[in-house]
């Protein structure tokens, strides 16, 4: 009888942990389909995005802001975000905004012969500032595809050491307006490098070492 009853308790025991185990599996593979992860095939972009609608707790290191005030934006990597309580959702952004550098994945486009540049959902076109958003082109269902450039190596995300102990608001504050400024210098929007390094000497002039 006694080893009935140890049996039978065993087997209940292994039955609760089976019980607490699937649900947890089920949640992780909830978890990661709500991410929202949509594939970008048009004009062969082939790369994935998060959808819309998708609420981030911060944005990526690197983002960049765009606008200021209740019109701010955050741009990283063809994604932008935006404020959301205390968190950051991913928007399609106004036309008009200009962001100093096109993402590092993107398809060149033709149309009535101009270029157009394309990522994420959003088309973008050259102007003084910048790349500026605007309005999907007419021609944009047939639009032809530019070959696109070869990439260029990938560097690693700089370290900033902020030499005179400049608080964490103060360092995004500087690197905001140090990523503005390199867009103004020669040959910045046109290459990468170039704005890389007009970045580090501004960063350096206001007391960082970035490494």
């Amino acid at each position: 009888m006694t080893k009935t009853l140890l049996h039978t308790s065993a087997a209940a025991v292994l039955a609760l942990c089976a019980a607490f185990s699937a649900p947890s599996a089920h949640a992780d593979v909830r978890v990661r389909a709500n991410i929202g992860m949509v594939f970008d095939n048009r004009y062969h972009h082939d790369h994935y995005y998060p959808a819309p609608g998708y609420v981030a707790p911060h944005v990526p290191y690197g983002a960049v802001m765009i606008g200021a005030g209740p019109g701010r934006y955050w741009f990283h990597g063809g994604v932008w975000y935006r404020p959301y309580g205390g968190s950051y959702r991913v928007v399609l952004p106004p036309v008009g905004l200009v962001i100093p550098l096109l993402p590092p994945a993107y398809v060149t486009l033709t149309l009535g012969g101009l270029p157009y540049y394309y990522a994420g959902g959003v088309y973008y076109r050259a102007v003084p500032e910048g790349y500026a958003v605007v309005t999907p082109p007419p021609e944009a269902a047939t639009a032809q595809v530019m070959p696109a450039p070869p990439p260029p190596a990938p560097k690693a995300e700089p370290i900033i050491y902020p030499r005179n102990g400049q608080p964490p608001e103060q360092l995004e504050n500087d690197r905001r307006d140090c990523n503005r400024w390199a867009t103004t210098q020669p040959n910045a929007q046109a290459d990468v490098s170039v704005f890389n390094r007009a970045v580090e000497a501004c960063m350096d002039g206001r007391g960082y070492t970035m490494k």
